[in-house]
């Protein structure tokens, strides 16, 4: 959320380009993947406002331009501080994002003053054009109506809306009716969750890699109507590289690549409902799980990311900064320090696979991500091939063969 253009230049050694604060585990929903597998009330050991406000002190800490924070939780409107918090962090010249959760809380008031407040980005959930699907999967019947109320409230507001949506069995086969909604919405920014089975995040909602290469390939055609992220899959940059690569020449990506069935059943009804769509917006930003992210905990435990629940150490004992640049386990992500297929991929820079998915599945942030199918050094085959493009920074060192 938030992020502005491309930072290739961003000390990620240096310093996270978004910082996560989950700041409680209350919300009032009862979402069936919920990462947080948030709760009602506050769970002991919450952070307190005068530690949010230290925590918001050590980003000062890495320098300017300070990292954005994005306030999450559970439901950040739970905490009774939250505005305190916000006011706190902007007269420190600290970019807030906000990712509300969709309740009786989020009032025309509360939006209101979330703008008086100087938030210019949120992030709102909304995982299916159909209304029981969405509510279903967040398990309080009438929020899709409450959340597309919600986004065109913001938007009324000249506040910046992301909407997120999660990627899984139930959601699949909506993504291209979900264009089209966010674009008569007025939305620009689509960030797309693959699943990962994490907080109650179910292995049998996962997809197979060869549907996880469909999706992404559909992305990117997506991505020509809208800006697309996305979250936990970062092969979504390898294959707008590789199509991207391939239009330049004029030759059709789809011939070349061949994804499966999956992809053009989606392609064939995002064109019907859209049409072509012109050039691609896909964010290919080489941010990943502990390089330009990191997530605090609302306990103060810090982990790469969200949905990889490994800590790094706790912001109550040691400073931000230091567990930042000095973690060893941070410090080999950002190294693409990875093993097997994602360790020899020519993508592992800007690309790197899952890490919150390898942990999920193997016990092993460093193991390669088995949600991607792809077989290293294909592209450097098809460059060869065809005279392709070798984006800068895309392969470190590597020079075309």
């Amino acid at each position: 959320m938030h992020r502005g253009k491309s930072k290739g230049s961003w000390p990620y050694d240096k310093k996270p380009v978004l910082v996560f604060w989950e700041t409680t585990k209350a919300c009032q929903l009862k979402c069936k993947h919920c990462r947080a597998e948030a709760i009602l009330q506050a769970l002991p050991g919450e952070l307190t406002t005068e530690e949010g406000k230290k925590l918001i002190d050590s980003l000062t800490e890495f320098g300017r331009p300070y990292p954005i924070l994005i306030l999450t939780g559970g439901d950040p409107l739970m905490r009774k501080d939250i505005f305190d918090l916000i006011e706190y962090a902007t007269e420190k010249g600290i970019r807030v994002g906000l990712a509300p959760a969709v309740t009786p809380l989020l009032t025309e008031d509360t939006i209101d003053k979330i703008v008086e407040h100087g938030v210019k980005a949120v992030s709102i959930s909304l995982d299916s054009p159909f209304p029981e699907v969405h509510d279903s999967i967040r398990g309080i019947e009438g929020t899709w109506e409450r959340t597309v109320w919600a986004i065109k409230e913001f938007l009324k507001r000249d506040v910046a809306v992301q909407v997120n949506t999660v990627v899984m069995r139930e959601t699949l086969e909506g993504l291209p009716e979900m264009v089209k909604l966010l674009k008569e919405l007025g939305v620009e920014i689509w960030e797309v969750f693959y699943l990962v089975p994490t907080g109650r995040g179910n292995f049998k909602n996962d997809l197979n890699p060869e549907e996880w290469e469909d999706v992404t390939h559909f992305l990117y055609e997506a991505s020509k109507h809208l800006l697309v992220r996305t979250t936990e899959g970062p092969m979504f940059r390898r294959v707008a590289i590789m199509r991207k690569a391939l239009e330049k020449k004029g030759l059709e990506p789809d011939k070349v690549l061949k994804p499966g069935e999956l992809y053009f059943r989606l392609k064939r009804r995002l064109v019907e409902l859209l049409g072509e769509g012109e050039e691609a917006r896909a964010q290919t930003m080489g941010t990943r799980d502990g390089k330009g992210i990191v997530f605090i905990a609302y306990n103060g435990n810090v982990y790469p990311s969200g949905f990889l629940p490994y800590s790094v150490g706790n912001v109550r004992e040691e400073s931000l900064v230091e567990i930042y640049r000095e973690s060893e386990l941070m410090r080999k992500l950002r190294s693409a320090d990875f093993k097997g297929r994602c360790g020899a991929c020519e993508f592992k820079e800007i690309c790197g696979g899952s890490r919150a998915r390898a942990y999920a599945y193997h016990i092993d942030p460093l193991a390669e991500d088995p949600a991607c199918p792809y077989e290293p050094g294909s592209y450097l085959r098809l460059a060869q091939e065809f005279g392709l493009d070798f984006p800068i920074g895309t392969f470190g060192e590597q020079k075309p063969v």
